[in-house]
């Protein structure tokens, strides 16, 4: 699935979508809830009131670099979600020069969801999966996980990475180049934050789990409390972003939305809705990607 920014290009590489139950990630996505907001959220819900949660990447292809975002859960590793051994060759088959050719590897946050694919294992070492990229981990999210890894995510995905010199620490609000930058959307972690792509004057903005479903487009105080560092806080930045997305053209990128994953925040009277934007047809180059 393709998007286009102006001049950039975001292509979604799926590893896995799971079907989870609501209360174990949304509490308050009850299916009378579900039922009350409205038939649009069908693609995203299962007819038993179960998320369709989806893990995917985005690759985003500047004019001047590749740059991954989120490399979802990995493979063979303990975690709460399965991981998909196959996604690291569908990644590969949708980048223009394999995963040499990623410049910059940014994780909106440090869950085991998001980081599992920035290493792989050769020959019993673990090493950086793409090997000439920069990784952007931002300071605070950094700081956050040393103090609190409860799936051993440092040493597992993030140390081999520092130990490669391919790290580089950043601050929230960091530009990484004229056309992407990252802003800060705190509360599901502490450090955590969504990639905004601007390019002759379209403009899209790449979630992380600010949004864990549409749904919470329409009830932004539905949070992820199993897993938020701070709900509250997680809340209030919906509650920001959505002011800031409502009937504009900013493009909406859900990292965890099944498809179709991207749209646009739109009222209808008093409520929002997420109204879906069609796929671009897929390049010659990538058409194998699996997503």
């Amino acid at each position: 699935m393709h998007w286009r920014v102006g001049d950039v290009t975001v292509t979604r590489v799926e590893e896995r979508i799971v079907a989870v139950p609501a209360a174990s990630l949304l509490p308050g996505a009850t299916v009378d809830l579900q039922a009350a907001t409205g038939a649009w959220l069908a693609p995203y819900f299962e007819p038993d009131g179960r998320i369709r949660l989806s893990n995917h990447a985005f690759v985003v292809q500047t004019p001047h670099r590749v740059i991954v975002v989120d490399t979802c859960v990995g493979h063979g590793r303990e975690r709460p979600l399965p991981g998909d051994a196959g996604f690291v060759d569908r990644l590969g088959d949708a980048l223009p020069s394999g995963l040499a050719g990623v410049d910059v590897v940014v994780c909106t946050h440090m869950h085991f969801d998001h980081v599992g694919w920035n290493t792989v294992e050769v020959d019993g070492i673990v090493v950086p999966t793409f090997p000439n990229a920069r990784y952007l981990f931002a300071r605070t999210e950094l700081a956050a996980l040393q103090a609190d890894d409860h799936f051993d995510l440092h040493s597992v995905s993030i140390e081999p990475v520092i130990a490669a010199g391919k790290a580089d620490l950043v601050d929230t609000d960091h530009h990484i180049d004229r056309w992407v930058r990252l802003v800060p959307t705190p509360g599901h972690t502490p450090g955590h934050v969504s990639v905004v792509i601007e390019s002759q004057g379209a403009r899209a903005l790449i979630t992380g789990d600010a949004f864990h479903s549409p749904i919470q487009i329409a009830h932004p105080h539905v949070a992820a409390e199993p897993f938020d560092h701070d709900s509250a806080q997680s809340t209030a930045t919906r509650a920001s972003l959505l002011d800031d997305l409502q009937d504009t053209e900013t493009l909406v990128l859900g990292t965890h939305f099944a498809p179709p994953t991207a749209g646009h925040v739109r009222t209808r009277g008093s409520e929002r809705t997420f109204e879906p934007v069609d796929a671009q047809p897929v390049r010659p180059a990538t058409e194998t990607v699996q997503s």
